[in-house]
């Protein structure tokens, strides 16, 4: 058995120690624990914890996670029984994977806010967040975990414990828009399928005179597909990206992202000069990095650039592990639409509606989603006040 981790810090700073899968130790066995999401009761938990004697040499909430299942082991007959308790004591997002000597258990969030998915090869059983992963190790794809769903593994033998089966669902709507690869399949829709849509119907509600489609490489490529299919302007390549720069809004820095933007997208001059591109990106969330690249379209000899966005515009906070902790860094915060428009340097700017993006999640049959960013309707309470690094300045 193995297991390992590529989560980027939403709760805690990018710090070694916060670095998955952490290990316990503890009287009635070990734990190895990975974790994706944000609890939106952690600093709760762990204040109580700590008050009761308990010692954290990290800042992220997935070592909250881990004490309490010990915890609830101690006084369980297994480490089912105790990973049922310990559901029962979180609040917010979370797709776990716990490895114990035996055995390998998966579980996910009674809201099903994070994605979790169940493959096979020939004598393995595989999890992952995205399906894409199954592909590349060889495995089939069997099922997603159900929200609120313990799958448990013991000598490549699966059973699955279903909780909870009554809370309220809402799987995050930003992993069919951005996080996830367009080649992966979660709970049964097709990523690719759910942001070429968005592209349509994009073409639909904010047409444009122009002479071709660009999508913002890599999550807008597949809106941009669509936008040209519906409106019949010609798609065309307006970058080259470099294999080797990651997700610049993952990057804590403001300038750090500024640099990585300008090392990852080139534009390429005899595909944009003298032309008007209509520019699809997944979203706005600060506005800096867009407009670094509607300025390089530019220099580069664009005549127009007509911005169109894949989403909704964020209008609040995330609590379950997108990488938004207030609403103030949010460019739709202090700015309107022109505002925006004119900040980021397009010719128009355009969001996809509310309504063509419940409109999209009915054609594809997806239910239950999770769009408070923007819609600041969540499926669960949610806290008054969270910010990432709460763990760097707790105090008692």
């Amino acid at each position: 058995m193995g297991i390992g981790h590529v989560r980027y810090s939403t709760t805690g700073e990018a710090r070694k120690e916060n670095a998955q899968p952490m290990v316990i130790r503890h009287k009635k066995g070990n734990l190895a624990v990975v974790h994706n999401g944000n609890l939106t009761n952690a600093y709760e938990l762990r204040k109580e914890l700590e008050e009761n004697g308990a010692i954290f040499s990290t800042t992220t909430d997935t070592e909250v996670i881990c004490h309490i299942i010990v915890q609830e082991r101690l006084k369980s007959k297994s480490i089912e029984e105790a990973i049922q308790n310990t559901m029962k004591r979180l609040k917010g997002s979370y797709a776990l994977l716990i490895m114990t000597s035996t055995k390998l258990l998966a579980v996910r969030d009674p809201q099903g806010f994070k994605p979790l998915c169940i493959g096979k090869t020939e004598n393995r059983t595989v999890f992952a967040s995205e399906s894409c992963a199954l592909d590349i190790t060889g495995a089939e794809l069997i099922r997603d975990v159900n929200p609120g769903e313990i799958v448990v593994v013991t000598n490549n033998e699966i059973q699955s414990i279903q909780t909870n089966v009554d809370s309220p669902k809402g799987f995050c709507v930003f992993e069919y828009i951005y996080f996830a690869r367009p080649d992966s399949i979660m709970d049964g829709i097709s990523v690719h399928k759910f942001r070429e849509d968005a592209g349509r119907c994009l073409a639909r509600q904010a047409p444009v005179d122009a002479d071709i489609v660009a999508g913002v490489p890599d999550s807008g490529l597949d809106a941009a597909l669509g936008y040209s299919k519906e409106s019949g302007i010609h798609y065309d390549m307006a970058f080259t990206k470099s294999k080797y720069i990651g997700r610049t809004f993952i990057q804590n820095a403001q300038d750090t992202r500024n640099e990585l933007v300008g090392l990852k997208l080139n534009p390429i001059k005899q595909v944009v000069k003298d032309k008007r591109i209509v520019l699809i990106d997944d979203s706005i969330v600060r506005g800096t990095t867009i407009r670094k690249i509607i300025a390089v379209l530019k220099r580069a000899g664009a005549k127009e650039v007509h911005l169109r966005i894949a989403s909704p515009a964020f209008m609040d906070t995330c609590y379950f592990g997108t990488d938004i902790d207030n609403r103030e860094s949010l460019i739709t915060y202090s700015k309107t639409v022109e505002e925006i428009r004119q900040s980021v340097g397009a010719d128009s700017l355009e969001y996809l509606s509310i309504d063509s993006l419940k409109e999209i999640t009915k054609d594809c049959k997806i239910s239950n989603l999770c769009m408070g960013c923007f819609t600041s309707e969540y499926p669960v309470e949610v806290p008054t006040d969270i910010k990432k690094n709460s763990f760097e300045e707790i105090k008692f």
